[in-house]
């Protein structure tokens, strides 16, 4: 049996050098460690320390992960249970309840479009020259019959009392070539009656003159009436030309656009130069044109036969819905990169006139309804 004094001996750990060899390396040794005996419930235990008393390094970082372990477990284990609870409460299921309620089902078509006036009349001028007065602009109210602009009428005065004294001339020398006429006719009917009583009287070469002479005359007036007829078309003409000076509204309307400047000059030898646009009716009606895809025209087409309404929307006023009716739906398709729509003419009230040319237009057609579903 092992007697009692050996159980306290110190034992080398971790394959360490032993008390009684320490004497092997001399007491200089830098590599030399020793074993202190601790005491313990069951006998003594041997720690493993270097010559200044410390651990060695690894056994140190081997702490410090302990203690960081232990620590992550205390955290992980007091944070799971509310992450769980909060996990669980928003992953929970709820449930709404409602009463059962009947209703319309509306189907709906969508598409875009844009606010075009009904018509829109161009204005020109027939006459060249300077504008020297320019009496609307830009959204003015016009009437029927209102002078827009005047182009510089001098030159086209000048040419009224030009014809106006052609005319004159030719009325005169008509005037003259009847009494040359008249005095013929007077000369040839005394000379016959002189032949008649003695034929020797006048020779057969005198009558001839006498004739001569009127059928002359008788040509001459009729030159002279063509004279004044083309005299008078000239003196219409300088008067129309004069008139064209004023550029006036051939409808009642709204200035759209306006392409000249007070002191333009207008040059309108090859082509009727345009001043103005003109919308007319554009407080009572306006249309939305609208492209819808082939797929749809055929509900679009069912909407229009029974009357189904069309509402939209446009930036401008974005939280007022416009009514409007399917005016018309042309057959004449527009393909852009394979993809083939039909231009659809919606006709809509323009009473305060919020909707203006060219605005884009949201359109929702109605194309089929069911009241009273569940």
């Amino acid at each position: 049996m092992m007697s009692q004094s050996s159980t306290n001996q110190a034992v080398p750990l971790f394959g360490g050098v032993s008390q009684e060899s320490r004497g092997l390396f001399g007491p200089s040794c830098d590599g030399c460690h020793e074993y202190r005996s601790q005491p313990h419930k069951y006998g003594s235990v041997a720690t493993y320390r270097d010559q200044n008393g410390y651990l060695p390094v690894s056994m140190r970082t081997l702490l410090k992960l302990l203690i960081v372990v232990v620590l992550l477990g205390v955290v992980g284990a007091l944070g799971y249970q509310p992450a769980r609870n909060y996990w669980r409460e928003r992953n929970k299921i709820t449930w709404d309840t409602a009463e059962i309620e009947s209703g319309d089902i509306i189907r709906f078509v969508n598409s875009t479009g844009t606010v075009q006036p009904v018509l829109s009349v161009s204005i020109g001028s027939f006459v060249s020259g300077p504008i020297v007065e320019l009496n609307v602009d830009f959204n003015d109210e016009v009437k029927q019959g209102d002078v827009l602009a005047r182009v510089d009428p001098r030159l086209f005065k000048a040419g009224v009392d030009r014809d106006n004294a052609t005319l004159s001339t030719r009325e005169a020398d008509l005037e003259r070539i009847e009494a040359q006429l008249q005095q013929s006719l007077n000369n040839y009917l005394r000379g016959k009656r002189l032949r008649d009583k003695n034929k020797d009287f006048l020779s057969d070469r005198e009558m001839d003159a006498l004739v001569f002479e009127v059928k002359s005359l008788q040509a001459q007036r009729k030159l002279a009436k063509a004279a004044i007829l083309q005299a008078k078309a000239s003196l219409e003409t300088s008067q129309a030309n004069l008139k064209y000076c004023e550029v006036t509204s051939p409808v009642d309307g709204v200035v759209i656009n306006r392409l000249i400047n007070p002191g333009q000059t207008l040059a309108a030898q090859f082509q009727t130069p345009e001043l103005f646009v003109v919308a007319p009716d554009l407080r009572e009606k306006v249309h939305v044109f609208a492209s819808v895809d082939e797929a749809d025209i055929g509900l679009i087409q069912a909407a229009k036969e029974s009357g189904k309404p069309v509402d939209f929307t446009v930036d401008a006023h974005p939280d007022e819905v416009f009514d409007g009716e399917i005016e018309q739906i042309r057959v004449s398709s527009v393909a852009t990169q394979n993809v083939v729509t039909y231009p659809v003419v919606i006709a809509a009230s323009n009473a305060d006139l919020k909707l203006l040319p060219g605005m884009t237009a949201s359109i929702s057609f109605e194309v089929d309804s069911t009241d009273d579903v569940l």
